[in-house]
């Protein structure tokens, strides 16, 4: 038994001695439990509301204070005029526009009914449903108080518009995540990969000892697989279109230059992880941790960043994923130029020029 404790004693002190595995062990769980209870919600807070309101009475401006003191929505726009509503939409300035009918007090209380139109981004179809559904229910609610003193039944009668997609197909939503997943773990990881099994092989310092500048052997590690993501690229596109009937409703051209770019930041990323671990299984838990969990959890792929914790919007914020989903469902579901894409294309092009510089600073050019 004394025997058997101290082969135990010995394998804690490996363990404990090992910081890598300290961290997976103790710090890993940590974190999963945080994102996934912050990050996994059905809940849709903080919608933004745009109102058009050529009626402007006493009953449409109650439910406009009614749809403001909810918690799940925020006024942040009046719109003048019908033309600046797809506007709202296309500068992301709207996640809900709420339009009342002319006269809209008056053809309630004398003709009983009221209409009201709902116009929600479709990209998404669960959110939208559940925005739309709880627009509803302060319309029903506020219906409720008003017929309850008058002699004759009062009916507010929302009809809901979906842009994007009328037809409120799931595939409009997880075709830019999965393009953005795959690209990331392609590029990033195995990327990261290949240049710490050369590391780990000893071949790196055969590769950096002949007469090819370093630089273009980095770069040639990492050519095959942008190709391999280009060829990638392609076939998502494809399938999305012919199976999926997801189709590329802006510019093809402009589709795949922001795609490039985003493979572009996804190999730097890789080349950093590389420069960072000196063995493939320290490259692959470093890639799930850094690039899997948070892609899939924080990018907007699954979850609305909205209905997050303020703290987990900051840090979906330094995600690429997220920037480079939000310019495909600009360009490819909604239709939109490049224009209007020009802030992710922004922000993928700073992490890509930090990324790449970060890491040829960190690459050691003479192994030990």
């Amino acid at each position: 038994m004394k025997q058997f404790l101290s082969f135990v004693y010995k394998e804690f002190c490996h363990i404990l001695r090992d910081s890598r595995t300290v961290l997976i062990l103790l710090v890993m769980p940590i974190v999963q439990i945080i994102l996934f209870g912050f990050a996994i919600s059905t809940d849709v807070n903080n919608v933004r509301l745009a109102v058009y309101d050529p009626s402007n009475d006493d009953a449409t401006r109650q439910i406009v204070e009614r749809f403001d003191a909810n918690r799940y929505f925020s006024l942040v726009e009046t719109l003048r005029t019908p033309q600046q509503i797809e506007e709202a939409f296309r500068s992301n300035r709207a996640d809900l526009a709420l339009v009342f009918e002319e006269n809209f007090q008056q053809n309630l209380l004398h003709g009983g009914t009221g209409n009201v139109q709902l116009i929600c981004d479709g990209t998404d179809p669960n959110t939208a449903t559940l925005v739309t559904s709880y627009a509803s229910n302060i319309l029903a609610a506020y219906q409720a108080e008003l017929s309850a003193g008058t002699p004759a039944p009062l009916q507010i009668v929302p009809e809901v518009k979906l842009l994007y997609n009328p037809q409120m197909k799931g595939a409009y939503n997880f075709v830019p995540g999965v393009m953005g997943m795959i690209l990331m773990l392609i590029c990033a990881m195995m990327t990261a990969i290949s240049i710490v099994r050369e590391k780990e092989r000893g071949t790196m310092e055969v590769l950096l000892v002949s007469p090819m500048r370093p630089i273009y052997i980095i770069l040639a590690k990492a050519v095959p697989y942008l190709a391999l993501s280009a060829v990638n690229l392609a076939t998502i596109i494809l399938v999305a279109v012919y199976i999926l009937q997801v189709p590329v409703a802006g510019s093809l051209f402009w589709l795949s230059v922001i795609s490039l770019l985003f493979v572009i930041t996804a190999l730097a990323l890789g080349l950093l992880i590389s420069t960072l671990v000196k063995t493939q299984v320290a490259a692959m838990l470093a890639s799930g941790m850094v690039l899997m969990m948070p892609t899939t959890l924080l990018s907007g792929m699954m979850f609305p960043i909205e209905s997050m914790p303020g703290v987990l919007q900051g840090l979906s914020a330094v995600i690429p994923a997220r920037w480079y989903i939000e310019a495909v469902k600009k360009v490819m579901i909604e239709g939109l130029g490049i224009t209007y894409a020009l802030k992710e294309v922004a922000i993928l092009s700073a992490m890509a020029v930090v990324l790449v510089v970060v890491s040829l600073k960190k690459f050691k050019y003479r192994l030990e």
